[in-house]
């Protein structure tokens, strides 16, 4: 419902701040350190938003950047996870950093983070990378039944098997699917990438970079 609120910032609290538009003052939910990174008071600032409705709770929740917004979503669709322990996630652990530890099934990052245990860092991991392998099933079906046009993908095959022949890559582009971008995407934005010298967290970073964020 609100993609995100533009105004001036009035007020930073512990856990929110306020956010001045056209005289209403919209109470917005943040972690400890994306309220540090927002703004200073009485500066124009904008915050990507999620806005959680239920029965007894109208709630709003900023985030600074996209891909923050995204790791958010993710974290509160797994069972058991809420929006206070999703925010205190984003506190500590960067998306990038959060979506490689789901790839390499870090279990001792993701309860190195407060308020996770062992329990809720497995169920985490094998929620998100099962909707990878959910992904990947679908986009295989799509592929078989759009196979007219041979020579565009034959070039796109070809493209596909030099990306993920090189195993850093492959587990940076598992790691952007984990933050919601289609596998399609970011093999045309890896195959303009100088790749070489890059980590899997770099490679992260970079994508999520020309991806748009």
């Amino acid at each position: 419902m609100l993609a995100y609120i533009k105004g001036t910032l009035e007020m930073k609290m512990t856990g929110y701040i306020v956010i001045d538009v056209g005289g209403l003052g919209y109470k917005v939910f943040m972690s400890e350190a994306g309220i540090e990174k927002v703004g200073n008071i009485g500066e124009s600032v904008k915050v990507h938003t999620y806005y959680k409705v239920r029965e007894d709770d109208i709630s709003i929740y900023g985030f600074n950047t996209l891909e923050e917004l995204k790791m958010f979503e993710l974290l509160i669709g797994v069972s058991g996870v809420g929006a206070k322990t999703a925010l205190t996630m984003l506190a500590v652990c960067t998306p990038s950093e959060f979506a490689l530890a789901v790839i390499s099934e870090d279990v001792k990052a993701l309860t190195g983070i407060p308020g996770i245990g062992a329990k809720s860092a497995q169920r985490i991991i094998l929620e998100l990378k099962d909707k990878i392998t959910k992904e990947q099933q679908i986009q295989s079906m799509n592929e078989k039944v759009n196979s007219q046009s041979k020579t565009k993908e034959e070039k796109e095959d070809k493209l596909q098997v030099a990306i993920e022949n090189n195993a850093k890559v492959a587990e940076a582009m598992a790691a952007l699917q984990v933050l919601g971008y289609n596998k399609k995407e970011i093999e045309k934005v890896f195959a303009k990438l100088d790749k070489k010298e890059l980590s899997t967290e770099e490679l992260i970073k970079k994508g999520l970079s020309m991806l748009g964020i």
